[in-house]
């Protein structure tokens, strides 16, 4: 990543890549990147030019795949950061943003409480209550 072109995105983006990478102690010279020829959308461009990036790192042997846009830079630039989720998921484990996203679905979806689910029923009685004493409406005529 040493070229500030190779990636068409804003320096701030760049860097903040660079950092995060480093961080995790990932080096550029550990990455094996090849390029291959993307397959769906995409009519000529995708046909002709090598714009999927499968990267690899070396000390980990992870990888990924990316194929997202059409141009060979920002698959370069989102193979990186999808990497960077890999292996900070592995080292990180529970720590890990996506470990905590499904932990707070599964907290959401528990089951309630039984106290919590006895003042709902309650409350779903004492509406029915309500209902029950409207009646239909009666006219002079029957």
């Amino acid at each position: 990543m040493s070229g500030g072109g190779i990636f068409p995105v804003s320096p701030e983006k760049l860097l903040a890549l660079r950092r995060r990478l480093s961080g995790l102690g990932i080096r550029e010279e550990d990455l094996r990147e090849t390029f291959v020829t993307s397959q769906g959308k995409g009519g000529q461009n995708v046909n002709k030019v090598a714009t999927c990036v499968v990267l690899v790192h070396g000390p980990s042997g992870m990888g990924v795949k990316c194929q997202q846009e059409r141009s060979q830079g920002l698959n370069r630039y989102f193979a990186r950061k999808i990497l960077a989720d890999k292996i900070e998921e592995a080292k990180l484990g529970a720590e890990s943003k996506r470990v905590q996203a499904a932990e707070r679905i599964r907290r959401q979806k528990r089951r309630r409480s039984r106290r919590a689910k006895n003042r709902m029923l309650a409350d779903k009685h004492a509406r029915a209550g309500v209902k029950s004493l409207r009646g239909p409406v009666k006219s002079d005529g029957d």
